[in-house]
């Protein structure tokens, strides 16, 4: 009789241990599987844009910039071709570097366009400067950037272009927060970047480029950008080419 009293004791105890547990929602579930950790995201060398800010250096960057080999300088026509520049435009090449887009800018949009020569590197800016006026391209405005800033006016261009200079950003949150005020309502973003593939890509773009198209398109579009999938683009097989049209906030709505 003892036995029995002790058993049905333990069966009481044990009925209200599970009443306990399902009223904390622990039992009839599986308990919630920790929170699965992102994976930190690359960053930029910080050290990646010290040799072009070292004096002397800007020939030898030149040099390498408008060769052949280099696939943008090969298709500069046919990447131009795909802008559909007009007269009268105002353009800005951000990370402009030895100025090759930013003349054939100026032939597109001719005297009444602008075009606007940023970069980080003074050399380069001097440089493009005196190619400018033995041209007698007086259109282009030379603009000292910095590492988080365009430094252009506000609602100041139709079209920013960003060649091989995207993975170059320290900051490329603040950087395209510059470039959506520097635009037009429904103005264009262009960016060529190398195409960074894993198993695919050469060991320096691996190393030098953090991150791919997907993460670049992600980043831009939550800076305040869609994507213009319809419009044409040059075939690169080194590079990718995506074109942005800013979004424009949207106005307060008013009452009646």
């Amino acid at each position: 009789m003892e036995t029995l009293r002790t058993a049905d004791g333990f069966r009481r105890a044990a009925v209200a241990a599970l009443i306990g547990l399902a009223s904390m929602g622990v039992v009839g579930r599986a308990q919630d599987a920790p929170a699965k950790e992102e994976a930190p995201k690359a960053k930029v060398d910080p050290k990646i844009n010290e040799q072009f800010q070292k004096r002397g250096n800007a020939k030898g960057f030149i040099e390498r910039f408008e060769s052949h080999d280099r696939e943008v300088f090969a298709k500069r026509d046919a990447i131009v071709a795909s802008l559909h520049l007009k007269p009268g435009m105002a353009v800005a090449d951000v990370g402009a570097g030895s100025g090759l887009f930013t003349r054939l800018f100026a032939e597109k949009v001719g005297r009444e366009g602008r075009v606007f020569a940023v970069d980080i590197s003074k050399e380069f800016l001097d440089h493009i400067a005196e190619e400018s006026k033995k041209r007698e391209q007086s259109q282009v405005k030379t603009v000292q950037g910095s590492q988080d800033a365009t430094n252009l006016a506000a609602g100041s261009v139709d079209l920013v272009f960003l060649s091989d200079v995207y993975h170059h950003f320290e900051d490329h949150e603040k950087m395209l927060a510059s470039i959506h005020r520097a635009l037009r309502p429904g103005g264009t973003l262009i960016l060529i970047e190398f195409d960074r593939v894993e198993g695919k890509s050469s060991e320096f773009v691996l190393k030098h480029v953090r991150a791919g198209q997907a993460e670049f398109t992600k980043e831009i579009e939550a800076a305040g950008f869609a994507v213009d999938a319809k419009a044409p683009r040059p075939e690169l097989s080194e590079n990718f080419f995506a074109r942005f049209r800013k979004i424009d906030e949207k106005a307060p709505a008013t009452t009646p």
